[in-house]
């Protein structure tokens, strides 16, 4: 019936961040930064992640599917785009749309046939970029400057217990250096066949902190169809920004702003199309405002209390089907209590609002056009050392939603350290997707007589997850991680046909399960040469319980690839000179018959002064390809060469 695919700021929103930045000039700062420039195999196993626990621990000892991207990891990869970044991750889908738009998950459902993908919880510095409008991801308006990232972390799995609902199959926490990690000038231009890019970034000290402001700007040309069609998804947009961190005594401070605009042509089907009409598509522009603050206060004998807040402000303008404005203040409260015998316990909790505004058409309407929503939340958690190699993982939360109220969100965890550099852990959790805007307020035309009347009746889609891994370094010079998953899914949202038979609506009659492998590996060939590389393969199968006449909800298995493989190599030839080489194979989609397609990426670096770093890359040198959508809309993934110059001082 429909599809959701994944602008100037307002002067109230653009004053608020201004006059904040100005402010943070007067005491700026900074925690600590880590440069994994050429890391050995064994440092990164080392590398300290949070998103599993909420806390610092070692890789290795992670008990979770997790795929760390480094800061040098994005540099060798040529990546221009978050999106194309996320692609470094083995266990992520990562599948282009057209020229600004991603289909972007783990572990499966990376959509359906009425739904975008939306089981994937994303964060940049601990703000959540999700949208409520319709529980996933707006891909064309995420962005950051890529030579301030420190790492992603990829986890693929639930996340419900420390992050809350919607973190069904995966979390995605990017992290962004600290002020005092980005000191002096960088200046970056790109120039490719498709477009280019231009940023800039200084960084300075102050009383007790640092601080860094940077702007970026970039812009790409209309992709094409197979048939060398034109396709009108060409897009222009820009970002500003600043980060100020600093410390006193036991407290560490950090505060972070960033304005975005953009102009996005809006490519067949639309975000929101509808069967049998052509509204005539105009272009799309979006807006945005976004402020985040951190309070790390360290206790005696360990432990610390961690407050965040943040407010985020976006407008999309989508012609001519709606427009949205969208406010949302969250505030996170964690104690994480000092050792306490033989357990590590920490708690706390999170609220958030949001103020909602869309404005409908004769073709859409969300109603109430104007909506206020609050999420409440309370979690704890709990890590046990049942024996010096063993310790176990407890943890609940408890989430309240405007639609179907309270949710719990438990997660069991045991590991054990077999040996010095081995480790294997296994889990049980239980997580949700709430519903969203689109499921329950999404009527279609935008007037009587609906054929789409909303989901008075909708609830959550619910996953019980359990999965067993192994992460280790066998050899001094090989490493390997490799993870078993089984998720058992309920409530899956469908579309049912009502019983006069001239009107559709949501309602939760499919379940289904998924079986899964992901692993990859590192192998330090030589001194100068590193192989890595990944691979996920997977089985879905769908059902429709007792009423439900949504056929079309069975194939939602047809969005994912039933494997992919990448292999990656990495080789520095001198002191100033590396190439990396890379491989993606990933199988066919059986929505839109998208045939399996393989990808070949190279990037050259050549360091001609020690603060000077020409390279040229190349994506899909072997030729474009599809990767998502039906054959009449979607975009063939060009080939690219790019040209790129950064400069720092």
């Amino acid at each position: 019936m429909y599809n959701c695919s994944p602008s100037r700021p307002g002067p109230r929103a653009l004053v608020l961040l201004l006059a904040t930045a100005l402010a943070s000039l007067a005491h700026a700062a900074d925690p600590q930064g880590a440069d994994f420039a050429d890391l050995s195999i064994e440092e990164l196993a080392n590398i300290q992640v949070t998103s599993v626990s909420k806390k610092p621990e070692r890789l290795l000892d992670a008990p979770a599917s997790v795929y760390v991207i480094t800061a040098d990891d994005i540099r060798r990869s040529g990546a221009a785009t978050l999106p194309e970044a996320l692609r470094l991750a083995p266990n992520l889908q990562v599948a282009q749309v057209n020229g600004a738009n991603y289909a972007i998950t783990a572990r499966g459902l990376n959509g359906g046939g009425n739904s975008a993908p939306n089981k994937l919880l994303v964060l940049i510095d601990g703000r959540s970029v999700y949208t409520p409008l319709f529980s996933g991801v707006f891909w064309d308006v995420q962005d950051v400057l890529l030579e301030d990232i420190e790492r992603i972390e990829v986890v693929s799995g639930p996340g419900g217990t420390l992050w809350g609902v919607n973190a069904v199959n995966g979390v995605i926490n990017i992290t962004t250096r600290s002020a005092q990690e980005t000191q002096g000038s960088l200046a970056v231009l790109r120039g490719a066949n498709n477009g280019g890019d231009i940023a800039f970034r200084q960084g300075g000290r102050m009383q007790d902190g640092s601080w860094r402001a940077y702007g970026k700007a970039q812009g790409r040309s209309h992709t094409e169809l197979a048939s060398g069609a034109p396709v009108d998804d060409a897009w222009h947009s820009g970002q500003v920004g600043f980060r100020a961190d600093w410390e006193r005594g036991a407290d560490r401070f950090s505060l972070n702003g960033n304005v975005n605009r953009g102009r996005f042509e809006q490519a067949r089907p639309g975000t929101i199309a509808v069967s049998g009409t052509d509204p005539g598509l105009d272009t799309v522009e979006t807006e945005g405002v976004n402020l985040t603050g951190g309070w790390q206060h360290a206790l005696q004998g360990g432990g610390s209390v961690d407050v965040q807040f943040y407010y985020d402000y976006t407008r999309r303008v989508v012609p001519p089907t709606f427009t949205e404005s969208l406010d949302i203040v969250d505030l996170q409260v964690q104690h994480t209590l000092p050792a306490i015998g033989r357990h590590s316990l920490a708690w706390g909790a999170n609220a958030r609002h949001s103020w909602d505004r869309v404005q409908g058409s004769d073709y859409v309407a969300f109603l109430p056009e104007r909506l206020s929503q609050t999420w409440l939340s309370l979690f704890a958690q709990d890590e046990i050392a049942l024996t010096p190699t063993l310790r176990a993982t407890l943890g609940a939360r408890v989430e309240r939603n405007d639609y179907t109220g309270s949710e719990f969100l438990p997660s069991a965890r045991l590991s054990w350290s077999a040996a010095p550099g081995h480790a294997f852990w296994t889990a049980v959790s239980r997580t949700v997707r709430a519903p969203s805007r689109i499921d329950a307020d999404t009527y279609i035309p935008g007037r009587p007589p609906y054929i789409l009347a909303g989901g008075d009746s909708v609830r959550s889609e619910v996953a019980k997850v359990f999965e067993l891994g192994y992460r280790g370094q066998p050899l001094p010079r090989l490493s390997y991680s490799a993870t078993l998953f089984y998720s058992d899914y309920d409530h899956l949202r469908t579309q049912e046909l009502a019983p006069s038979r001239t009107a559709v609506s949501f309602a939760n009659l499919s379940e289904g399960h998924v079986f899964g492998l992901e692993m990859w590996g590192s192998f330090q060939a030589t001194k100068s040469w590193r192989l890595s590389g990944g691979l996920t393969t997977m089985r879905e199968r769908y059902s429709l319980k007792e009423g439900s006449n949504d056929a079309g909800s069975l194939l939602r298995a047809g969005f994912d690839p039933a494997h992919s493989l990448q292999l990656r190599s990495t080789w520095s030839i001198d002191a100033a000179r590396e190439l990396e080489v890379a491989v993606r194979k990933v199988a066919a989609l059986d929505i839109g018959e998208v045939p399996s397609y393989t990808a070949l990426d190279a990037r050259f670096g050549w360091r001609l002064r020690p603060n000077l770093e020409l390279s040229v890359a190349g994506m899909n040198l072997n030729g474009s390809h599809a990767e998502y959508g039906g054959i009449a809309t979607r975009s063939e993934v060009p080939r690219t060469v790019a040209v790129k110059l950064v400069w720092q001082n």
